[in-house]
């Protein structure tokens, strides 16, 4: 095939293709050109995830009517002039292809006036062909209107993802430039739903809250630091405030949100030891650095940066955090509590798996002994009905060690039972024998419980409501990404019905189609998890009691739904070879 040069339309669908990957990436382009025009209100509106219509307005400088032209060709750009400005950039754009190229794959509508002109200028450009400028009334700053995305690149369109996730990415976005921006007024809106908008206050803690809960943005640790000319700050989670994946961590260099894996990395290095593995904490990180310390011209859609000293910035992070960590929450001593007798500790902590009404007596949570029986439900099955290889001995209890595994005793030697997955696999199975018999008594809450999510969770939640609804909660929605929850399935109540909707929607990555495949058992499990009773919580020896006993009637008693082992058994065999008492085999 002979080598010939490419139409300047295919070129420009190549060029495209680089910038304009999704719905979120145009969102991105027109924020950051915006910002960089020094908008202080930002307005984005969506259609069929960004498919059918995204527009975004802005009250900033605007564009003069005779460089509108301009404005929509590639390479154009007020933000640099000569090759040197590449390594001394403070501007968000500076490539001068975002409207170029979206405009090659698009109905694109660009609006703009200056303050000093009289009127405003319009101009249209569909498919890379571009209409004459228009007079055209308008208030300051600009309004771009992107129609019919990949209208003209078919292939491109079959290759975006669902509208729920595509929502999602927008919703993360926006959610990341309010955090980094916090003194501009950002509205999302989709029909006539206004899913994301904040005050503009410069209040970041308000922001997170916002997006986060109450609860969850009072437990964020602030972080204010500077070492040798780079500067961080923002918010870190603390030990306790975890998620099950990384995508609540979030970077931003000099006001540009960037995606860097050594920078995850690093941050995650600063809590080593301090939590569970498989567990990972959240943050709104923002580095400044000089200019010519960070090449930002890595990639058209500029989310990758390079230091000139990454070892540098990365230790920086990591151990500005651990300062932070250690500040706030220092290495936790002994309390003298925990070596009292056993009447007082079985005191200290009320169980919260399996309460029906719960008193508080002199600052400490008590329990009846007799309600919190009442509500043990028996599954279905009894243990002689298991089949063996299920079926675990009845066990005599001896006692709970570090708050979080119980000791028993069988014929057959010594079992230790981690309490949180025996817990998990009971709940479980009570809850899943009730559906199958489409019974789930409900309790009602005395005060329905309010719970704001971030707006990506919250349209998760929304498509979710029924099949919670199926498992004995009411949860309305209460507008602003808030629910309400009315009523729990009896078998959780006394616990904390947030960490419920949390764990519908909290664990899923960007690019995953939340709960589209997922089954009910698996929804059981999650909700399950979050409800069983936790390591370190001390149990009195009538709840370790009733925690065997429902364990040993469980259909699977030595796993807990997501497959990890409820218990490790050691015999008498091995421990006679351990102590010596029999030869080796």
């Amino acid at each position: 095939m002979p080598i010939r040069l490419l139409s300047a339309e295919v070129a420009s669908q190549i060029a495209a293709g680089e910038v304009i990957e999704r719905p979120a990436s145009v969102v991105k382009e027109l924020i950051e050109n915006a910002l960089d025009a020094g908008a202080k209100t930002i307005a984005v509106s969506i259609a069929e995830a960004g498919r059918k219509l995204i527009e975004v307005a802005d009250d900033g400088n605007g564009i003069a009517s005779d460089e509108l032209a301009l404005a929509v060709s590639r390479h154009a750009t007020s933000k640099l002039s000569k090759a040197d400005d590449l390594f001394h950039i403070s501007t968000l754009g500076f490539r001068g292809e975002a409207l170029a190229s979206l405009g090659s794959v698009s109905r694109m509508t660009l609006t703009s006036k200056v303050a000093k002109s009289n009127a405003g200028a319009r101009i249209k450009v569909e498919g890379g062909r571009e209409g004459k400028v228009e007079t055209i009334g308008a208030p300051t700053g600009t309004v771009v209107r992107v129609e019919d995305l990949f209208f003209n690149v078919p292939a491109r369109l079959k290759f975006l993802k669902t509208d729920v996730t595509e929502r999602r990415a927008i919703d993360s976005l926006l959610t990341r430039y309010a955090l980094a921006y916090p003194s501009v007024r950002f509205k999302l809106s989709e029909g006539g739903n206004v899913t994301l908008q904040t005050a503009g206050d410069g209040d970041r803690r308000a922001i997170l809250a916002a997006l986060y809960g109450v609860e969850v943005a009072k437990q964020l640790l602030e972080m204010n630091t500077e070492e040798e000319g780079i500067k961080l700050t923002g918010y870190i989670s603390p030990t306790a405030l975890t998620r099950s994946n990384r995508k609540d961590i979030t970077f931003f260099v000099n006001g540009r949100w960037i995606q860097d894996t050594p920078l995850t990395t690093a941050f995650i290095q600063a809590y080593h030891t301090l939590l569970m593995v498989g567990r990972y904490p959240m943050g709104a990180v923002f580095i400044e650095v000089a200019p010519e310390e960070v090449d930002v011209n890595v990639h058209p859609a500029k989310a990758e940066v390079r230091f000139r000293n990454q070892d540098r910035v990365f230790g920086f992070v990591q151990r500005a955090v651990r300062r932070g960590l250690l500040a706030y929450a220092p290495v936790p001593t002994v309390a003298p509590a925990l070596w009292g007798n056993r009447a007082e500790s079985s005191q200290q902590v009320g169980m919260d798996w399996s309460i029906a009404h719960d008193t508080v007596d002199g600052g400490q949570l008590t329990v009846d002994r007799e309600e919190r029986s009442a509500i043990n439900v028996q599954p279905p099955t009894t243990n002689h009905q298991l089949p063996a290889a299920n079926r675990v001995p009845l066990l005599r209890l001896i006692g709970q060690i570090g708050a979080t595994y119980l000791v028993a005793e069988g014929p057959d030697g010594l079992y230790l039972i981690d309490q949180h997955a025996a817990h998990e696999r009971v709940l479980f199975e009570k809850l899943m024998a009730q559906h199958d018999m489409n019974k789930i008594p409900s309790q009602s809450l005395l005060t329905p419980v309010v719970v704001q999510l971030p707006p990506s969770s919250a349209k998760l939640l929304n498509g979710q409501l029924s099949v919670l609804a199926h498992f004995g909660f009411e949860v309305q929605d209460f507008g602003s990404n808030s629910f309400q929850v009315r009523a729990v399935p009896n078998l959780f109540a006394g616990s904390d019905p947030s960490a419920a909707l949390r764990a519908v929607v909290e664990d899923f990555e960007e690019d995953e189609a939340p709960l589209q495949n997922e089954v009910e058992k698996k929804l059981a499990a999650r909700v399950c998890k979050r409800m069983a009773v936790k390591g370190g919580q001390t149990l009195s020896p009538e709840e370790q009691r009733a925690l065997l006993t429902d364990l040993e009637n469980c259909y699977s008693p030595r796993t807990c739904p997501h497959g990890r082992p409820t218990m490790i058994h050691l015999s008498v065999e091995m421990l006679e070879r351990q102590f010596g008492r029999r030869g080796a085999r």
